[in-house]
């Protein structure tokens, strides 16, 4: 995976692509920080947890430069996603995710709202990186309250 991310900052560079060059820097730095932090050299798996975070964080400051009326930097934000992406796992859609909740409910035994929490760690285990956890949360909610 620091080989892909490599190849792809010489691409990048090649391309005269600031936005790609700088968010894999960016990416690459991370990754980085949580090898010395940890003084391990991490796992691919671990690496996509690193990208998933910065996407993360992307994703969650998009609606605060939303609201401020930025959408030069939601443009950015929105290109900086979309490079990242590229090394995650593919996306989940609601379909599939209802369906494994599904699953993992019926798996803890959940019977209310005040099994969500049991929910949720078993079901961000089977789920991974393939959906983001805001969205695993709107489905356990809307799953338990049904029920």
């Amino acid at each position: 995976m620091k080989e892909k991310l490599k190849e792809a900052l010489k691409e990048a560079m090649k391309e005269k692509n600031e936005v790609k060059k700088n968010t894999i820097q960016m990416v690459r730095a991370a990754i980085l920080q949580v090898e010395k932090d940890k003084q391990i050299e991490l796992s691919d798996d671990e690496i996509i947890n690193v990208i998933a975070k910065e996407v993360k964080k992307r994703k969650d400051s998009l609606s605060d430069y939303e609201k401020g009326g930025r959408e030069d930097l939601v443009n950015q934000i929105k290109e900086e996603i979309s490079y990242l992406e590229i090394y995650l796992p593919k996306q989940l859609e609601r379909e599939e995710l209802v369906e494994i909740i599904r699953d993992v409910i019926v798996e803890v035994n959940a019977e209310s709202m005040k099994d969500m929490g049991k929910v949720m760690k078993a079901a961000k285990e089977k789920i991974g990186n393939r959906a983001d956890g805001r969205a695993i949360n709107e489905v356990v909610k809307e799953l338990l309250e049904n029920k």
